[in-house]
């Protein structure tokens, strides 16, 4: 019986293992979808862009829009950036000489492949001022290591779908070791980020009338990791003390 109660505890903590890997992989590719990273509050914005709303947006979707461009725009727009696109919200109406107080609509442009590894430089928008290559690593980093962490999760899910189909419990410690370096590449993606945000706004400090804060998509990504750190945590233990288990129960038979 106290073999079966032994087993009672892995199998449950292999469970709860799967369950916390699972929910972290949803909240990881939710936060890698949403735009919702960092978010921009101004305190006018539909005067603001009734002003001059037709340039900004042409400006914002243009090929050619620099770094500075489109921050400014999302300074003045209630922008939202995610780790793939750009948000402003603009008047839905086309007539932008319209009173302000029109319907607002939300639009979005996406980072192309190039945007994510273009260079970043040392002043915003002015070609000539040199790469500033701390801005440009960490922008580099933050597209690349949430792809990472969730390879390295479905890939120690796999490895455990092996094990549970092989009726062994060995490969649940490289399950956990997988979990875990997920976990230090979420960690490692949320340190980028605020990082990166850090940097820019000290180039491109936020009008008075401007209010920036993290988003949830920001959230999810720094919930993610602790879940990662924890299913790592139940892997590895379940692995190492149903070994110790096994070896002790070989022993006392041979005995």
């Amino acid at each position: 019986s106290e073999g079966a109660m032994m087993d009672n505890r892995f199998a449950t903590a292999l469970v709860i293992a799967c369950v916390l890997s699972l929910i972290s992989t949803i909240y990881m590719a939710a936060s890698i979808g949403t735009d919702f990273w960092y978010e921009y509050h101004t305190l006018s914005p539909a005067e603001n862009v009734s002003e001059a709303g037709r340039s900004i947006w042409e400006e914002f979707v243009s090929k050619d829009a620099d770094e500075k461009t489109y921050t400014d725009a999302l300074f003045r727009c209630n922008g939202t950036v995610g780790l793939w696109r750009r948000c402003i919200t603009v008047p839905k109406n086309s007539h932008w000489y319209s009173p302000p107080e029109t319907d607002m609509t939300t639009n979005c442009i996406s980072f192309s492949l190039s945007d994510q590894f273009v260079e970043k430089y040392i002043e915003p928008g002015n070609h000539n001022s040199g790469t500033d290559f701390n801005r440009t690593y960490l922008w580099r980093l933050q597209f690349l290591l949430p792809f990472v962490s969730i390879g390295l999760m479905c890939f120690g899910a796999l490895i455990g779908l092996c094990a549970c189909a092989c009726r062994s419990l060995y490969p649940a410690i490289a399950t956990g070791v997988l979990h875990f370096l997920a976990g230090l590449c979420t960690l490692g993606l949320v340190g980028c980020y605020v990082a990166g945000i850090e940097l820019l706004h000290r180039k491109l400090p936020l009008p008075e009338d401007v209010r920036g804060e993290f988003g949830w998509s920001f959230c999810l990504a720094c919930v993610s990791a602790p879940l990662q750190f924890m299913a790592a945590a139940l892997f590895i233990w379940a692995a190492r003390t149903n070994r110790k288990e096994f070896t002790l129960l070989k022993a006392y038979r041979v005995a």
